[in-house]
């Protein structure tokens, strides 16, 4: 039997404290708060997602995100640090998820307004016919920092069970994405490309520009979106060359 596709909506938030080029990033601050603590508060002002999880590793140096979960009252799940499909898949049980919203812990900038756009788009095109995949990232339209990736347990369950290269088990979705033949597949697309933009934490660039943009839009209890930072960038241009020579890695790097 196949399970509600929308019954609880649930973003699960992939978050470790290893980072390879910005060890600790997610616990680094922006005006006063941690990194995963805008991102998760980002995402409670979302109207469709019912919960939030943070999925973490079961390594030591991940007690500290586990404590930063206790502490801010977040659900929190411990799995695999190099199999993060299996992290995803045994969370998504655990907490009897039917569709996910997968993000990830370095997007300070993430936009609830666009999560439920995007949301209500799967939904509405559920009725007709059963989509496995709904993203903004197939065809990039929005800035890096924007990504979100909704999809079916089932097309989880499935990703797990037959994904077998190293790089579909750490990056979670690739299973899916590329294979169009198996799964229903939609991409969600912005009117404009501003897919030029970088607004991901991954180096200590990004973390400066973040931090930039915190500084001028930041208000404590108000949020501010999508468009409000590309209305910054268009009074203060400059600010597009803080992180403009930062490469994003490679699938598998």
């Amino acid at each position: 039997m196949r399970r509600n596709r929308s019954n609880l909506i649930c973003a699960i938030v992939q978050a470790r404290i290893g980072s390879t080029r910005l060890p600790g990033k997610i616990l680094k601050e922006l005006e006063g708060k941690p990194i995963l603590w805008h991102v998760v508060n980002r995402l409670l002002h979302s109207r469709k997602i019912k919960n939030i999880i943070v999925a973490t590793t079961v390594l030591p140096e991940d007690d500290l995100t586990e404590e930063f979960c206790e502490e801010n009252k977040i659900d929190c799940f411990r799995g695999s640090s190099e199999d993060v499909l299996a992290r995803y898949y045994q969370a998504a049980i655990d907490y009897e998820v039917d569709t996910i919203v997968r993000v990830t812990s370095d997007c300070p900038i993430i936009d609830p307004i666009i999560i439920d756009k995007m949301i209500n788009k799967y939904l509405q095109l559920n009725k007709n016919k059963p989509v496995d995949y709904l993203s903004n990232t197939i065809k990039r339209t929005f800035p890096r920092g924007l990504d979100a990736e909704i999809f079916s347990f089932d097309a989880l369950a499935e990703a797990f069970r037959y994904a077998n290269e190293k790089y579909e088990r750490e990056h979670v979705t690739p299973y899916i994405y590329q294979h169009p033949d198996i799964f229903n597949i939609v991409n969600y697309e912005n009117n404009s490309d501003y897919s030029f933009h970088r607004w991901t934490v991954d180096t200590a660039e990004d973390y400066e520009l973040i931090k930039q943009i915190y500084r001028n839009l930041y208000k404590p209890n108000e949020l501010f979106y999508f468009k409000d930072v590309l209305e910054l960038f268009e009074s203060n241009p400059e600010l597009i060359k803080i992180n403009q020579n930062v490469k994003q890695k490679n699938l598998g790097e």
